[in-house]
């Protein structure tokens, strides 16, 4: 029997493919027809941040234990993201509430904070899920990454031949979290001091 906790971690998990994926692509193809530079570099950088998302979840599937801790540490990062520069939140700031685009960026910036802590406040309620995820109680965390394993397991199966297997997907999960870290380390070290909360743009559309 399903258990409301559970059923909460469901709906979370199906409102975040909408609000981390769909809503954000909508939104970015849209600034490019618009030409609003604004939007596109605040949605390119959001992008890079998010693939930290999808590590987690292949994490997930080579069961790998810290894997909801990846997914919290993205959730959290990608929300900061979208908030973090200065020059695009001065820039959102100068558009009237009737621009249709800036009104929806707006509202997908504080649906996916929303989401965020929602992932929040379930980790919470499983701790020990956060270092040990291969447990009973932790089964809800895994289940929504049983569909992207289906697909990435057709996907190998037509590239490769072959099954898309658990230590695979572990040893694939490691190493792009090893590449993610770098590049992190790296902006935090060479790029943030040098440029700080400015993410640099130029939009040349009217208001």
């Amino acid at each position: 029997m399903i258990t409301i906790n559970e059923f909460s971690a469901w709906i979370t998990f199906q409102l975040s493919s909408i609000i981390i994926v769909g809503i954000p692509l909508s939104i970015f193809i849209w600034s490019i027809k618009k030409r609003n530079k604004a939007i596109e570099k605040l949605l390119s950088t959001y992008w890079k941040i998010s693939i930290l998302f999808l590590i987690s979840l292949i994490l997930f599937i080579g069961g790998v234990d810290f894997s909801l801790l990846i997914l919290i540490t993205s959730s959290s990062l990608m929300t900061i993201g979208v908030w973090f520069w200065t020059d695009i939140n001065r820039e959102l700031r100068g558009y009237k509430i009737t621009n249709a685009l800036i009104t929806i960026t707006r509202a997908w910036r504080w649906a996916l904070t929303f989401i965020s802590i929602s992932f929040l406040v379930h980790s919470f309620q499983d701790l020990s899920c956060l270092i040990s995820i291969n447990t009973s109680e932790c089964l809800k965390w895994s289940e929504p990454s049983k569909n992207l394993s289906q697909i990435i397991n057709q996907l190998f199966n037509f590239l490769f031949g072959a099954n898309f297997t658990e230590p695979i997907s572990k040893f694939l999960g490691l190493f792009a979290l090893l590449i993610y870290m770098l590049g992190l380390f790296q902006w935090l070290i060479i790029k943030l001091p040098r440029s700080g909360r400015n993410l640099g743009f130029s939009n040349y559309e009217e208001n």
